[in-house]
């Protein structure tokens, strides 16, 4: 008979606490994945020595979405990817992957995560298509199965003119795509990607975007990246990680609504009036910038309010009140760079 599942727990598990929240796990029969979360992560605790890099974090991705893990540089990003890859071991704390816990059932979750370093591990005197059997079968493909296997892989980053290609006469870029063909090679359902655009020019760039983008649904895909952009058009929402804590874990378009204000340009024709003192009487709207006569012989202003729709109202009433005439107002795209900095500064936007 099954019970109710044990509640998370509340404070720091040793190990021999991890050991308990596990076997009660097992016995209340929700052992396994919740809500179809493919990787679940609390309360998490990394220390080395006296330092504390990871400090109870918790967050979790869903099956078939694609996930972006933000964070400064020691921030604790590398060190999470390498806990959920059994690179190493964490302090404390619950991590499963595919429904594996990977303190104790580290094989089955290597065999369910395709790993992608940044710095991508791969044999340079060795041909794309040798390179990929010989790692094919290290991660436990049968014999049989191996060619499939190559050949979906090889498919799937594009690299079909290239099989037969020495992997050290490819461009980074390709070798990228060695790389992320490794990680698919044994079919694994978690694509964990760490940097996977690491030095490529923009171009390499789009296209490792464009094959990340098109393994969303198929796969559960966690990425790092420094490049925000990126992360914004491969990814579905972003876990943000500051100094060892989880600042926000959200859909990006939440994240960018919650953090980022409301960002408008105003154009209007000249006037003998002060519309800059115009604009900045507007109450709870910021003039950014200003400039009385530019382009097409109009007047520009761009002005920042948390209240989004009312405050460009006012901004219109303020101007047309005054005799000013409005030629347009056009609104400006919330970035996710603005809401990743409020986010690890603690800036709520009202």
């Amino acid at each position: 008979m099954a019970h109710d599942p044990p509640s998370p727990p509340s404070a720091p598990l040793g190990f021999e606490g991890v050991v308990g929240y596990l076997s009660s796990r097992r016995r209340s029969g929700a052992w396994g994945l919740t809500a179809r979360q493919m990787i679940r992560v609390q309360r998490l605790f990394k220390r080395f020595g006296g330092f504390e890099a990871l400090k109870g974090i918790d967050f979790h991705v869903a099956a078939g979405t694609s996930v972006g893990l933000l964070g400064e540089n020691g921030a604790g990003k590398t060190t999470t990817m390498r806990i959920l890859s059994c690179f190493i071991a964490p302090t404390s704390g619950v991590v499963e992957v595919a429904g594996h816990p990977v303190v104790f059932e580290s094989a089955a979750v290597r065999e369910n995560i395709g790993y992608m370093p940044e710095s991508v591990p791969i044999y340079g005197n060795m041909r794309v298509e040798e390179f990929l059997r010989y790692r094919a079968r290290l991660k436990g493909v049968s014999a049989k199965s191996v060619r499939r296997a190559v050949d979906e892989a090889i498919s799937k980053v594009d690299l079909t003119s290239r099989r037969r290609s020495l992997v050290q006469v490819l461009s980074k870029g390709l070798r990228q795509r060695v790389g992320l063909a490794d990680a698919l090679v044994h079919r694994p359902p978690v694509l964990i990607l760490d940097e996977p655009t690491s030095g490529l020019d923009p171009s390499q760039r789009r296209e490792v975007r464009e094959l990340i983008r098109d393994l969303r649904g198929e796969h559960t895909v966690l990425v790092s990246s420094h490049i925000l952009p990126e992360i914004e058009t491969t990814c579905e929402r972003v876990v943000i990680i500051h100094r060892g804590t989880v600042a926000a874990s959200e859909s990006i378009e939440t994240l960018k609504h919650r953090y980022s204000e409301d960002r408008f340009r105003v154009a209007f024709f000249p006037s003998e009036i002060d519309v800059e003192l115009l604009l900045r009487e507007v109450p709870d709207v910021r003039l950014e910038k200003f400039e009385a006569s530019g382009q097409h012989g109009l007047g520009h202003a761009l002005l920042a309010s948390p209240d989004g729709g009312a405050s460009r109202h006012a901004v219109i009433a303020q101007l047309v009140s005054h005799g000013v005439r409005v030629h347009e107002l056009t609104g400006v795209e919330r970035t996710l760079e603005e809401a990743f900095l409020k986010a690890i500064q603690g800036e709520d936007v009202p």
